[in-house]
Parts: C-alpha cells; structure tokens; sequence
C-alpha cells in the first residue's frame, strides 16, 4: 500500500473537479492493486476524516474486488457514518452500500431500518440504495420486489430530498420493470407525492423525466 500520507496530499493538490479527483483515484488504485482489503478499508477511513471528497473513498473500495467483498453491516455503517449532504449520501448508497446489499454482504433488514430512521439522510440512502440493484450502469440486474419493498415504506415521506430519491428509484427501476412500477403507480397514487407521480409518469410515457425540458 503506498503511504496514505503522501495520497492525501496528492487527492489535495489534485484538480478540485470530479474528473481530476477521479483520474487521481484511479492512480491510486492501479497502485493499491495487491493491498489487501483491510488496508483499502482503513485507506478509505483515513481520506473520509482527512475530508477529501467522500465519492473518492469510496469509489477506491468499489473498484477495489477483497474491499468491496468483505464489507459487512457494520463497515458499510461506518463509512457511511456523518453523511449530510445529498451528494455524499448518493455516492454512499450507489458505490458503497447499493452494491453491498446486492452482493449480499448486508441484508434486507438493514436497508429498512435506514428507511424509518429519524434522520432523513438515512432514508434518502435506503431509496438511493435501490438504484444499482436496477442500473445496468451500475451492475444491476433488476429487484423489483426489494425495491418497492422500501419505496413503500417511504410513500408519505414529504421531506424534499426523500421524495426526489422516491422518484429517482422508481424511475430506475422502470427501465427494469415498468409494468410493476405502472401497478405501483396505480396502487398508491392517493399517498405519493405529486412530485414522483409526474415524473415517473412522465419517464414512462417518454422516456424522460421532464420531457419539455
């Protein structure tokens, strides 16, 4: 593993776009090839308190096969611990905990408790984390039962970023499954948001959220 000090400082001195970050990262990870997991692990920890951009931390355990292969509930917590903004919470639940949950490393369970959590990140990461289970993008390959399982324990949610997130999931998942996200439609018009009601039917008749735009 190359020293972590000496990482940090080139992620700071790195353009501050996500590309330059990102050409960074994958530098480091062509580099950190042959480290074990642990040593991802803890790399990744480090950057998260050193304040580099989260997505950095934890693109490098995505993209990084004994890291992403060990996570277990308790790790994928940790490295989700202190999200606040919707812009780490997303790339938390796409890169980190989506993929985990796919892989099987934490269950069910875990995603729910998060969906009727006080704190309206946690629910915006249980939506969000739906997503690579439906992206092609992402590796998904579509779960339409586990994913309106936790948009419907978020249907009267009217937190703004949750209900965006209740849009996004189930717009991605029409690719997968439009019939099923049609029946859901019909089935809960009555206590959805106007807001995902519009634009999911919109992605379904269209193709495209806001068609007109």
């Amino acid at each position: 593993m190359p020293d972590v000090g000496e990482l940090v400082k080139r992620l700071r001195v790195a353009p501050k776009t996500a590309a330059g970050l990102r050409a960074e990262r994958k530098r480091i990870s062509h580099e950190a090839a042959g480290s074990s997991g642990a040593e991802v692990l803890a790399l990744a920890h480090r950057l998260i308190r050193a304040r580099v951009a989260r997505f950095v931390a934890y693109e490098l355990v995505l993209h990084h096969e004994a890291a992403i292969g060990s996570l277990s509930e308790r790790e994928v917590e940790k490295l989700g611990a202190g999200v606040a903004h919707w812009g780490d919470i997303d790339a938390f639940a796409c890169l980190i905990a989506g993929p985990a949950w796919r892989r099987g490393r934490i269950a069910d369970r875990l995603i729910r408790t998060w969906a009727r959590s006080d704190d309206w990140c946690w629910r915006r990461a249980a939506l969000v984390a739906t997503v690579p289970l439906n992206s092609r993008a992402q590796g998904g390959s579509g779960d339409t039962r586990r994913t309106l399982a936790i948009c419907r324990l978020l249907i009267s949610d009217r937190e703004d970023l949750v209900v965006k997130a209740l849009s996004w999931a189930l717009r991605e998942l029409a690719k997968r499954d439009a019939a099923g996200v049609r029946q859901f439609l019909a089935d809960h018009r009555d206590r959805l948001a106007a807001r995902v009601i519009r634009e999911v039917s919109n992605k379904l008749e269209s193709g495209r959220k806001n068609p007109r735009l």
